[in-house]
């Protein structure tokens, strides 16, 4: 049997993202393992495909640090020879693991993360305004490059999940439609104002058919997802209660999810959940949409500055984040009723 070690060690979304790609090489060639390096998150969606076998990465403990990597590098060595070393990061630490490999002639793969085609989208000058290849494409290619070809064909991992009593003693049974909203994101410039999302819940929840479970993870985040639950009706946070895995089961039992351009609008693509997704710094053309997700369910403001970050890291260049603060709560509601569960 063959076998390739693929590493991308974070975020959880770029992570989620490599789902589709690893599923459809699995499924093309049965007679090659593959050995999924990264965080242990990544096993709640990994262990769904077949000949994945999940290396989770210690990065605050034995491989933290410069002689971590060395460490990694030994580890993954007692694994065995791999055919491919494909590296969907390139970052210093998966730049340091496959130079190692290559010292005993393994073939090696990298992805281009289209550094430059990014940096002219983002420009408030001379901005080239175009769709650049998907991160899926991107990924897929690593694999082409490396002499594995295939078509990405990928539906998801399940759908529609039975929610065991753990789950239920904190959502309660399915017995109206259930809509997720998970409201923030790693940086400001993709975080829908709070106030807003606030309203949108508050027009939601007053709905009696409609149940409401709030995404977030941290003690900021939980603290404000635990306040809005207990203001509004029919509204159940879901902060630090479930793992991952489980969250992916809840996911993929609502009728429509709420999200950033995070994490969560990854997770959902691979359970069939439809996302209405916002956006404001960031943009779809940038390659980071979810995975099989309708674009007319991206809600965005047309204006002459966006995108002006690739992950909303960059402080508004008008300084009053329109792109945003445009979005009324009413558009997002609007849009959930009138083309998913209406």
């Amino acid at each position: 049997m063959k076998k390739v070690l693929v590493i991308r060690l974070s975020a959880i979304g770029d992570v989620a993202m490599t789902v589709p790609v690893i599923s459809s090489l699995s499924k093309a060639y049965p007679d090659t393992e593959i050995t999924f390096v990264s965080q242990k998150f990544a096993t709640g969606f990994m262990k769904y495909i077949p000949r994945v076998k999940m290396f989770e990465v210690d990065l605050k403990g034995r491989h933290k640090g410069f002689l971590g990597i060395f460490r990694l590098y030994f580890d993954l060595k007692k694994l065995g020879k791999f055919n491919l070393v494909a590296d969907l990061h390139d970052v210093i630490r998966s730049k340091i693991i496959r130079f190692l490999f290559s010292l005993s002639f393994t073939k090696i793969s990298v992805i281009d993360k289209g550094r430059k085609e990014k940096h002219n989208l983002t420009k408030i000058d001379g901005k080239v305004l175009r769709q650049l290849n998907t991160s899926v494409n991107r990924y897929a290619k690593v694999f082409y490059d490396g002499g594995y070809t295939f078509d990405v064909e990928f539906d998801y991992l399940f759908t529609k999940s039975p929610l065991a009593e753990n789950i239920t003693s904190i959502t309660g049974q399915i017995d109206n439609k259930w809509i997720g909203i998970a409201p923030f994101a790693k940086h400001k410039g993709k975080i829908y104002p709070l106030e807003s999302m606030e309203k949108v819940i508050d027009l939601l929840s007053a709905k009696k058919n409609i149940k409401v479970f709030l995404f977030g993870g941290g003690a900021y985040e939980k603290e404000i997802l635990e306040g809005w639950a207990k203001r509004f009706p029919n509204t159940v946070s879901l902060a630090g209660k479930l793992s991952i895995e489980d969250e992916l089961k809840v996911i993929s039992n609502l009728e429509v999810l709420v999200s950033m351009d995070s994490a969560n609008m990854h997770l959902a693509s691979l359970v069939n959940t439809c996302v209405v997704s916002i956006w404001g710094a960031t943009h779809p053309f940038a390659g980071f949409y979810g995975w099989n997700q309708n674009p007319r369910h991206a809600l965005q403001i047309n204006l002459p500055c966006r995108p002006c970050s690739i992950y909303g890291n960059k402080d508004c260049f008008r300084k009053d984040y329109a792109c945003l603060n445009l979005i009324t709560p009413n558009d997002v509601v609007s849009k959930i009723n009138d083309e998913i569960i209406a």
